[in-house]
């Protein structure tokens, strides 16, 4: 099954930038959506798809820079190409460090957007491939009993079985169990994976 187009959203007040960056990300393989103003892209659904956002930092009302933090602060992680014919180093700073992939000065080569494009999209996708799996193993966990959460916290910090069972004060064959079921639960192929998801998850133990 062949991957969905990542979307570019392009939010820029000059209606000839739009349309130029539309013609040239549309020709590049890239569904677009063009957004006059930083108030209109904030009025949008964004799918729940790839994607990255291509950004002007001077605009009437609500700026780049505004709309970034704007974004921020509702958990919205597309990541930000930020464009402009008035750049600054203070501006360019301030971006870079909330996070923005790159900051472009008009005019700028088509090869060198597309560029930061790409890694807009490679980031954003990786983010969501992260997140997925945080899902299924937040789900996976959910599934465990509190004795098995317990034992799971205790393996993972490098308690053998005998010293897990002497600290809840049962039978190593008791824990030898727990941990199996843990193992199969958490679809663990082996204890170093279950170490990996339990810093995921931050599991640790109360002990």
């Amino acid at each position: 099954m062949t991957e969905e187009k990542p979307f570019v959203y392009v939010i820029d007040d000059d209606p000839s930038v739009r349309k130029a960056l539309e013609r040239l990300l549309r020709s590049s393989g890239y569904c677009v959506n063009t957004f006059a103003s930083a108030t209109e892209f904030l009025d949008f659904s964004c799918p729940d798809m790839t994607g990255c956002i291509i950004l002007d930092i001077q605009m009437p009302k609500i700026s780049g820079l505004e709309l970034q933090d704007c974004l921020a602060r509702k958990c919205v992680c597309l990541p930000i190409v930020f464009i402009t014919g008035h750049g600054t180093i203070p501006a360019s700073v301030r971006a870079l460090k909330a996070g923005a992939m790159d900051f472009l000065q008009k005019p700028f080569e088509e090869s060198e957007l597309l560029d930061a494009v790409s890694r807009g999209i490679e980031k954003h996708r990786r983010l969501r491939q992260e997140q997925n799996m945080m899902k299924v193993l937040r789900a996976r966990a959910a599934t465990l009993t509190p004795r098995e959460r317990e034992v799971f916290g205790l393996v993972v910090s490098g308690m053998l079985n005998k010293q897990v069972a002497f600290d809840l004060g049962t039978a190593e064959k008791t824990i030898k169990v727990h941990r199996a079921r843990v193992m199969e639960k958490m679809c663990a192929q082996s204890f170093a994976d279950l170490v990996r998801f339990a810093e995921k998850l931050e599991v640790h133990s109360s002990t």
